[in-house]
């Protein structure tokens, strides 16, 4: 499978990320489909867990929804790298004429796709990218055991790995904590966690959803009562393994299949 790069020369933040690859997505498209999800696996911004990836965007295309799994920078890339290549991806997607793009991810990928969820723009109508031109603003996220705050029951290898030496600066943990910049417009979500996460506090999406209900936000929530942290399809759990069903379920209601 073909690699396609986000950017057509150096992405942006290059020169801070030592010898990491140039940033991309892999394609699992399905004929077709009026929709495309792209998918960002966990790994506490240190790596990427494989099983969070492909799986979930052959679970996606089984429901007749095209998928991208990214290939997004991680440590030591800080800051607003990750969420710079989420924002492109999206964009770069809508370029290929779907008509909805969302985004998934799991644990630090959710924190990704909750952060690129609020922190969006419209695109710049003076680029002479046309890529930038469109919203980087995706039409419904999918957290899943997300990391959704830094402020708060936050994961502090997420944390340290993000955010490097400034992990105690306030200010660029409330940036990156979603749950403080939902809004009306933020776009429909489906969450789930598992209660006894030992990992990443199941706070972290009830702190979620309350904001998004706040805003009167659409959204789903799935909270099961046990299982550790990284299942991702969970196929070995016939209880939270549903989760995968229900999101298809969102995703074909919302006009991705």
């Amino acid at each position: 499978m073909e690699k396609i790069m986000l950017w057509p020369g150096v992405a942006p933040h290059t020169e801070d990320c030592g010898d990491q690859e140039q940033p991309g997505i892999y394609p699992f498209p399905v004929a077709g489909s009026r929709g495309a999800v792209v998918v960002c696996p966990g790994g506490a911004y240190s790596h990427k867990a494989m099983h969070e990836g492909d799986p979930i965007c052959e679970m996606l295309n089984r429901a007749g929804i095209s998928a991208f799994r990214l290939d997004y920078r991680v440590a030591p890339c800080r800051h607003d790298t990750p969420l710079t290549d989420a924002g492109r991806a999206i964009r770069l997607v809508r370029s290929m004429g779907y008509e909805k793009v969302g985004i998934l991810g799991f644990s630090a990928g959710g924190n990704l796709c909750c952060c690129a969820s609020v922190l969006y723009d419209g695109g710049d109508p003076d680029s002479d990218d046309p890529v930038e031109r469109l919203s980087s603003r995706p039409d419904v996220f999918v957290p899943c055991y997300a990391v959704v705050s830094l402020l708060h029951f936050s994961h502090l290898g997420s944390t340290r790995n993000l955010l490097g030496e400034d992990c105690e600066d306030l200010a660029l943990r409330s940036r990156y904590s979603a749950e403080v910049h939902v809004t009306h417009d933020t776009p429909p979500a489906f969450i789930w966690h598992t209660a006894d996460d030992t990992c990443v506090d199941v706070r972290n999406s009830l702190m979620l959803a309350s904001a998004l209900h706040e805003c009167g936000v659409e959204y789903e929530m799935h909270i099961y009562p046990h299982g550790p942290h990284g299942m991702g399809l969970a196929t070995d759990d016939p209880v939270v393994s549903a989760w995968s069903r229900d999101c298809q379920s969102f995703l074909i209601r919302h006009g991705f299949a």
